[in-house]
Order: C-alpha cells, then sequence, then structure tokens
C-alpha cells in the first residue's frame, strides 16, 4: 500500500508524522471519510468542500488547493489499484512545540489514505441491527460545533466504548437537552406515518453526505422528508429506523433499547433507499481510470526538502 503524505506517495510502514504534529498532541486537525465504488470516487467535491470548510472554521490553511487535493485522492486510488475503497484525507496543524498555541505550527501535515473496508458484518443490512442510547451526550454546538469534522473524536469513542461494554454495533447519542442527535459515527433516520424524519444539523451532528444523499434520493420516490427534533419515545414507537454513514452506507435498525422497530425487521422504505443508495453510488462519482492517460497531465514532478515528489496541479473532471 502507498500513502500519499506531504505530497509523497510512500509505503505504508514509511507513512510518519513527527511526534511534534498538534493533530497527535492535541486531535488539532480535519479529516473525511470517503467512498470509491465500481472505479468512481463518491461525492468527491462534497467531502473535498466539507473538508476545507472544517479546516477553515479552525483557521486551519490547508497546503492544497480544493482541486489540487481532489486529484492526489484520485492518484491515491490509481497507486494502491483500488476501484473499492475507503479513502482518509487528514490535514492536521503540522508540527510544532509542545506548547497548544497554533501558531508554532508553520506547516500542516497532509496525508491520504486509501484501502478497503467493511464496517458492518453483512448480516445486519439483512436482518437490521439493534441499537441502545447510550449515557454519553453528544458535545454542544457551543463547545465544539459537531459539524467541524476535526480529528479530535473523543466524544465519539466515548459512546463507542459504551457500545463495546453492552455488545452492541451501533448506539445512539442524545443532545443535552434529551433529543436524539446521532450515532457513533453515523446519521439516523426514522419512519413516522410515512414521513422521513432526521435530526437537524442545529442538534449538534455531523451533516453527513450520505444523510444528504439519501434525503434527496427519497425525495425523488416522492417520500416526505423533513429535518424534524424527536426523542427516543420516537425512535420506540417508529415504524422504521436506519443509520447512514460513508462507512455503513445504509444499515437498518430493528430494535432500540429493546423495544421492536415496527415488526422487528427492516421496513420497506428503508430496503428501497438501501437499493437506490447502493445503485446511485455505483452509477455516479469522480472516474479513477476513465480520463485519457489517466489524467498523466495532472502530475507533474516536483522537487522538495527530502527529494523528488509528484503532487496534483488540478483535479480529474
Amino acid at each position: 500500500m502507498l500513502v500519499y503524505v506531504n505530497g509523497r506517495f510512500v509505503p505504508k510502514e514509511e507513512a510518519t508524522v513527527s511526534v511534534f504534529d498538534h493533530g497527535y498532541l492535541y486531535g488539532d486537525g480535519v479529516f473525511e471519510g470517503i467512498r470509491a465504488y465500481n472505479g468512481r470516487v463518491f461525492k468527491l467535491d462534497e467531502h473535498i468542500t466539507r473538508l476545507y470548510e472544517s479546516a477553515h472554521a479552525i483557521l486551519l490553511q490547508i497546503p492544497l488547493s480544493p482541486e489540487e487535493m481532489a486529484a492526489a485522492v484520485v492518484e491515491t486510488c490509481r497507486r494502491n489499484q483500488l476501484s473499492e475503497a475507503y479513502i482518509r484525507v487528514v490535514v492536521s496543524r503540522g508540527p510544532g512545540d509542545l506548547g497548544i498555541d497554533p501558531r508554532k505550527c508553520p506547516r500542516p501535515t497532509v496525508v491520504i489514505i486509501a484501502d478497503r473496508l467493511a464496517l458492518y458484518p453483512a448480516e445486519l443490512y439483512e436482518q437490521g441491527m439493534r441499537v441502545m442510547t447510550v449515557a454519553t451526550r453528544r458535545t454542544s454546538p457551543a463547545a465544539l460545533n459537531p459539524r467541524v469534522k476535526s480529528l479530535n473524536y473523543l466524544n465519539n469513542i466515548l459512546a463507542r466504548l459504551e457500545a463495546n461494554l453492552a455488545g452492541f454495533a451501533e448506539v445512539v447519542l442524545l443532545n443535552d437537552e434529551g433529543y436524539v442527535a446521532e450515532c457513533t459515527g453515523d446519521n439516523i433516520f426514522i419512519v413516522r406515518h410515512g414521513r422521513l424524519l432526521t435530526p437537524p444539523p442545529h442538534l449538534g451532528i455531523l451533516q453527513g453526505i450520505t444523510r444528504d444523499t439519501v434525503m434527496e434520493l427519497a425525495r425523488r420516490r416522492g417520500i416526505p422528508v423533513e429535518e424534524a427534533v424527536f426523542t427516543r419515545h420516537d425512535l420506540y414507537v417508529a415504524e422504521e429506523c436506519f443509520i447512514t454513514g460513508t462507512a455503513a452506507e445504509v444499515c437498518p435498525v430493528v430494535e432500540v433499547d429493546g423495544r421492536k422497530v415496527g415488526d422487528g425487521r427492516p421496513g420497506p422504505i428503508t430496503r428501497q433507499l438501501m437499493a437506490d443508495f447502493r445503485e446511485y453510488a455505483r452509477t455516479h462519482g469522480t472516474p479513477i481510470w476513465d480520463e485519457p492517460a489517466q489524467q498523466a497531465a495532472d502530475l507533474t514532478p516536483r522537487t522538495r526538502a527530502g527529494g523528488t515528489t509528484t503532487a496534483p496541479r488540478r483535479a480529474p473532471a
């Protein structure tokens, strides 16, 4: 496997960052998780836009243009011969000193990893998963807005620890007012009286790209979609429930806190949207190999301290 590190493609064993990097020391940075399906990078422009918005929110200047970053993502897939992949783009504040002052970090670190990933077992997509609500509350937007996809995921990890201890594949976090927010790495939807409901961003959720795609696919089916505030009670009495995420895609939920959702099986709207999403994801996206000469013109050798590197100049069409 080759990993993109600050403009160079290196074997994963050599893909290292400084122990003084503020991403390592303080979780000071941003990231994106992106999928490639059938030789196409799914929703690449949307992921790149969110990455740069997150960086702007924390005053982090990414040393590549959005077009260069998009081209680097595609080239990382090419270098690893991956048509189906999970891609992680990480931009940290970079090396500094042991203090927290970001001004001591003059050069951000950029890492892109492309590998294979299967988050949940296949049977959960057929039979549905059990979830529970946890004591850990979602970080308040007033403290650290979850719409910034930062490297600080301790809130999510604390909830994941509760999931592991209780034997659940996923759990639901409430916000500090007791309303349903999201899961440890996924957004959540319910079906009530034929309407598809999902929590609004102001409750303290990451506005997921898979979430937004599913909402659009539902509207195309004529299914009413709303961003709405709801509670655990609404989860308990919902006709259907499912979660969405870049890694998880669309996965049905059939039990919440020991209560069956609907008849305890994935519902018809959930199954339809699962099928619609899989078809859409496999037929839309930025081509990895379909461009002439594999977009050779996008990669021009440049010399930096430490050797010659290949840096992308523009994104594939």
